[in-house]
This record gives structure tokens, sequence and C-alpha cells, in this order.
């Protein structure tokens, strides 16, 4: 670091030099402090006081002291070097985010229209030093690791419990279709109407899901009739497995279809109620570190948009 006193160009190391003698009053014990020779400090010294145009320090048989120059300058280079270290910490900072990892957590593979690769791609070509780990979160939390901060950043369903504590971006909305066996009474619609599902038990997401397994059973829909749970699940294997043993139906967005339409299960649209959103959360009240800033505009620029 060079810095310019009055058109004199002035180094870090110079008023480090300068500090550690003001703070010992000794010569050679602050070239010990400062792993150099004595003379080697004293020559920078010197020319440190030829720079400025005047003695720093009085050196007779009494020992070493601040003369009334150096002591006016010590304390501006004391806070000249202490933001110099600042400075360096927040580079460090920086550094480190760069090459520090960065967790997606999803309950549900965001594979729609290669939404993944592209915001991927984005985001390594900002950060090529950074890495992406993606984290699978079972349903039990509809956080998908950013309640107890094991994600970063994590596609989700919506709603979210906890709203006040995330922001996001609905990267689709979707259909919301059910998933019946191949057997089943409805299986030959073409599209079936809610009010035809209130009576079939469901597979329910565990309560610790809270208000995204409302959501799956569309509570807001059954006028106050309470669901018939068939069972719970927490996987898409679970899911499947629970469908093709009949022990109920379930609502999926039109893009997991695929995900349980495996043999011996059909999903057919549902009429009636609202379609599903998925999005892209963080965690809000927080300094948001540059690597999930840099992930939401990678996102956002995917899906055609402004972070």
């Amino acid at each position: 670091m060079v810095m310019d006193l009055h058109g004199r160009d002035v180094h870090s190391r110079d008023l480090r030099y300068f500090v550690a003698v003001a703070r010992e009053l000794h010569f050679t014990r602050a070239a010990e402090r400062l792993f150099v020779s004595q003379p080697a400090l004293s020559k920078q010294i010197r020319a440190l006081e030829r720079q400025l145009g005047a003695e720093l320090f009085v050196r007779d048989q009494r020992g070493v002291r601040l003369t009334v120059v150096g002591a006016a300058l010590l304390p501006h280079a004391q806070q000249v070097l202490a933001e110099w270290q600042l400075a360096v910490e927040a580079v460090e900072r920086a550094k480190t985010e760069e090459r520090a990892t960065l967790c997606v957590g999803m309950s549900t593979r965001p594979a729609r229209g290669g939404l993944l690769p592209a915001v991927r791609s984005r985001f390594s070509e900002a950060h090529p030093s950074a890495t992406i780990r993606l984290r699978q979160v079972s349903w039990q939390d509809p956080s998908a690791g950013l309640a107890d901060g094991a994600a970063d950043v994590a596609f989700v369903w919506l709603p979210l419990p906890d709203l006040e504590r995330y922001a996001w971006v609905v990267v689709a909305e979707e259909p919301r279709h059910v998933a019946l066996p191949g057997t089943h009474r409805l299986a030959d619609r073409v599209e079936v109407d809610f009010a035809d599902l209130l009576d079939e038990p469901f597979l329910a997401l565990p309560e610790a899901a809270g208000a995204l397994r409302d959501y799956w059973l569309a509570l807001d829909a059954r006028a106050g009739r309470p669901p018939r749970i068939g069972a719970e699940i927490a996987s898409t294997d679970e899911t499947y497995e629970a469908l093709v043993d009949g022990r109920g139906v379930c609502l999926v967005a039109a893009g997991n279809a695929p995900l349980i339409t495996l043999g011996g299960v059909v999903t057919r649209p549902v009429r009636g109620i609202a379609p599903s959103r998925f999005a892209l959360a963080w965690r809000v009240g927080e300094d948001r570190r540059p690597l999930v800033s840099a992930y939401i505009t990678a996102c956002s620029e995917a899906l055609g948009g402004d972070a």
C-alpha cells in the first residue's frame, strides 16, 4: 500500500516500522518484533524522516523518544494501519466467499425447462471458483433446509411457514393434478372436479410440513370438511408406493406428474383448485452473502427477468 503525504509516497511498511519503534521506544526490541535487523529498521526510519522532512525520534544517551512531529504522526499512522487491516480482512473474506460452497436445498428437483442447469451455468460463469452443492431434503422440512441454515437458498413449494423469514422468486406456476391408482374409479376421466375427491382418502405430508401439508390437502377448497388421511408420505418413492398400494390419492404439481406415473399410477388435471407455485427462496433479515445474491441473480436471468 502506498499513501501520499503532500506528494510524498509512504508505504504501509514505513508506517508499521515507525509505529513499532514508537511503541517500544527501543530500536532493537522493535526490530525483533518486526522480524527485521536493527540496522535495516534504523535505515528505514531514516528514509521515512527524509521523506517527511522532519525527525520522528530523538536518539541520545537517555534512549529513544518521539519528537513533536513524531507524536503528531503516531495516531494518524495507527489509524491508517488499522483501516488497512480492515481492508485486507474484507478482501480475504470476499476471496473466501468466491471460493466457498453454496448449498442449494430442494425437496423436489427443479427439472422444469432445464432451469437448474441454466442457473448453474450463469452462476458459474460469474463465480467460476465457487462450488454449488445440492442438498436433498425430506418433505418434513417445507423450507428445504433454510429454516435450520442447512441450505443457503432453496427450491420450495409455496406457501412457506414463517413467511416473514423468507423472500422468494416464483420459478414455475403449474396446475395441480390428482394422482390416482390406475384402477381408481376416476382414472378414466380426462379431468376431475375437486368436489369428486372430497370423500377420498388422501396421502398427506408429515404434520411438520404445516401450511404446506394443508395446501396439498387443499383445505381451502373443502368448505370446512376435514380430509380423510390414508397415509403420510415424505418422499417421491413413498408417494408412489402408497398410490400403487391403494392407500389414497394425492395432489401433485403438473411438472411432478412424470415422477410418479411409473406404472400403475395416472394423473389427471383437477378443476376447482388454484395452481401450485414453485419458488427459489432465501432467508431475509440477514447480511446476504455475495454467493446467495449471485445465485438469485442467475435464477432471475434464467427466467428472463431482473434480480
